[in-house]
């Protein structure tokens, strides 16, 4: 009976495993089996729901153009991370004329915040077979932010499996001054002070015109930490 339970178990596991793949085949953790698509990278953004409102705001910034540059990479926020946002600048708004009632959305954001956008977008081709353990330097499409700097690399997860011992997961930082990890092991960093590292879910899409990879569900757009709206 044990066994048999045990066998239903597993069963039933792989049957949800197998339901989320076929719902969001484009998420696969650690790269994606199939790297190249037919479409451009706003195309493809715009082609899969969870990235409405992304490809909002891109619109609403005009930036289009700036995501499907050539030979160019985009690192992509879900909606998850957008909305907070959203409603952080609807706060925001509620603060200055004073009515929490008030309607808010994308379109009602400055677009001249919106060119913050430019700081997930790169001028080259961040393959993931370029990357290594160390974290490695970039500059975006935003330009110089103070004591502040990008670093991309892979970060190792050892797996508990018979096919594989690790995978590999494009890592996104924002590092302030220092890397945590060139720090003294015994230095305790002020919580203000450390780095912001995002592990993407998926990672190594080559669109017609160059790379994307998208970010957790858990990062907030902008790495926004501003209190959001009651409604």
């Amino acid at each position: 009976m044990k066994r048999l339970l045990i066998i239903v178990l597993l069963g039933s596991m792989f049957a949800t495993l197998w339901s989320a793949c076929e719902s969001d085949n484009y998420l696969n953790d650690g790269g994606k089996a199939e790297a190249h698509v037919n479409m451009t990278t706003y195309d493809f953004l715009k082609q899969h729901g969870k990235f409405d409102s992304l490809v909002a705001i891109i619109d609403r910034a005009g930036l289009k153009d700036e995501v499907n540059a050539p030979n160019s990479t985009f690192f992509a926020t879900t909606d998850y991370g957008v909305r907070p946002y959203v409603s952080a600048k609807k706060q925001q708004r509620i603060i200055e004329v004073g009515d929490e009632n008030i309607e808010f959305g994308i379109r009602n954001i400055p677009v001249e915040h919106l060119d913050s956008l430019k700081m997930y977008m790169f001028d080259q081709p961040i393959q993931r077979e370029n990357l290594n353990l160390r974290a490695t330097f970039y500059s975006n499409k935003f330009g110089a932010i103070p004591n502040v700097r990008f670093a991309i690399q892979l970060q190792r997860i050892l797996t508990p499996s018979n096919f594989v011992d690790f995978v590999d997961y494009v890592n996104f930082k924002w590092v302030r001054g220092t890397l945590d990890e060139d720090l003294p092991s015994n230095q305790v960093i002020p919580i203000a002070e450390q780095d912001e590292v995002y592990a993407c879910q998926t990672s190594g899409i080559i669109t017609t015109n160059g790379i994307l990879h998208v970010l957790p569900d858990i990062h907030r757009l902008m790495f926004n930490k501003q209190r959001t709206a009651a409604n």
